[in-house]
């Protein structure tokens, strides 16, 4: 990629000259999920692309492709894994080539160039001071969308960088909601970031209805109706998270083949854990109830007999991916993050992996959206976790006076 290339004033174009996959030779040794203490050797195969034998210290040969070693996302997709609908792999399929050509944009060198260009703004006029658009967003907006046109099977696209959905065609059986790249102001310190998708049906009895109402009503469906919602984790893995409604797994992208392979198959969540994800330099607007559970927690007098650590980084779907993993709570008390493209996709997710969402009072996923841009608290992570929190009460932060970081 050339620097010229984000000097141009189209951001249009910089999309269409994004890195392509996979690149020309291995440079990345796939997840060897059942073989530990063992050394490698690589053989290349027209079928496969990339073939691992894998021997073991004891001297047993394992080889990914008599073994089954090795699942990519599209692999799983089929038949003998999630058996999802033809349609729904073709929209997947576009999608993860999207979370590659974001991830090669975050990873960039260039990138830091890109955020100094001027005139450069989102169309979603609600948004302002820390969560105006940024040209990243925009740019990572754009190939989300290029990609759900290019599928052929989605009628509606809603985001967060617009601020209204864009009817996409008349006859796709699919409605995505998306937050393009979370966290992207955290890019020039080389913070985490993520992408969010949630996936509806289609309604088609509402097509008889004019072209912006039944874009809105296909994109404020409850949570309770998505077909399949995911996360993409750019960081020093890129993972590609998902669920269609039967178990919640993540793949890793390997690099040296360019596909998505499955490394953390059926996400169980610990039912507690001992971390806690939130922002306490906000402890003082909160209010009595979530003052008192974090109090107590962190010195280790609740429910569970041991002291809770805090470990937060600021960007939602890095601290979900570590909830996930190691159980506890990631949370944000105060009416900040939208429930149709944030708060829905997750907590499906988590629920997928048998955690919980909630809003403090109620589950997140029977919750029926009113707006498009709809903000509200989010608490997500391990079921005992969340359900001790909740039994302190009041535990949504009411005060909100304005924050600068």
């Amino acid at each position: 990629m050339q620097a010229s290339i984000l000097s141009s004033n189209s951001i249009s174009n910089f999309c269409a000259k994004t890195v392509d996959f996979p690149p020309p030779s291995p440079t990345f040794v796939p997840f060897l999920g059942r073989v530990a203490s063992s050394k490698l050797r690589f053989s290349m195969s027209s079928a496969t692309g990339l073939r691992t034998v894998a021997v073991a210290a004891g001297g047993a040969a394992f080889d990914s492709e008599q073994d089954g070693g090795f699942q990519t996302l599209m692999d799983f997709m089929g038949k003998r894994g999630a058996n999802v609908s033809s349609d729904l792999v073709i929209l997947i399929s576009h999608l993860q080539y999207a979370a590659k050509r974001i991830a090669a944009l975050v990873a960039s060198p260039f990138n830091s160039e890109l955020g100094k260009q001027k005139g450069v703004g989102g169309t979603l006029g609600s948004t302002a001071g820390r969560d105006a658009p940024k040209p990243l967003d925009i740019v990572s907006n754009e190939i989300i969308l290029a990609a759900l046109q290019n599928s052929g099977k989605v009628t509606v696209m809603a985001s967060e960088e617009e601020a209204e959905p864009v009817w996409i065609t008349d006859d796709g059986p699919f409605v995505v909601v998306t937050d393009p790249l979370d966290g992207s102001r955290n890019i020039d310190a080389s913070i985490p970031t993520g992408t969010i998708f949630g996936i509806y049906k289609h309604l088609v009895e509402l097509d008889h209805l004019p072209t912006k109402e039944k874009a809105l009503l296909n994109s404020l469906q409850s949570g309770n109706r998505l077909i399949a919602a995911g996360y993409v984790l750019y960081s020093s893995a890129t993972m590609f998270c998902i669920t269609f409604g039967s178990g919640t797994h993540a793949f890793t992208l390997d690099h040296s083949t360019g596909d998505f392979v499955l490394t953390h198959p059926s996400i169980k969540i610990p039912p507690r854990g001992q971390i806690y994800s939130v922002n306490d330099a906000r402890y003082f607007d909160w209010p009595e109830g979530l003052r008192q559970y974090i109090d107590t927690v962190r010195q280790g007098k609740g429910q569970f007999p041991k002291k809770y650590s805090a470990r937060y980084i600021c960007s939602l779907v890095a601290d979900l991916h570590r909830t996930l993993v190691y159980g506890g709570i990631a949370m944000n008390p105060r009416d900040h993050l939208r429930l149709v493209y944030e708060a829905n996709p997750l907590s499906f997710l988590v629920e997928q992996a048998g955690g919980k969402g909630s809003d403090g009072k109620s589950r997140i996923l029977s919750l029926q959206p009113v707006e498009l841009h709809q903000r509200l608290p989010l608490f997500l992570g391990s079921v005992e976790d969340i359900e001790e929190l909740e039994s302190y009460g009041e535990i949504q932060q009411k005060v909100n006076p304005g924050y600068e970081v």
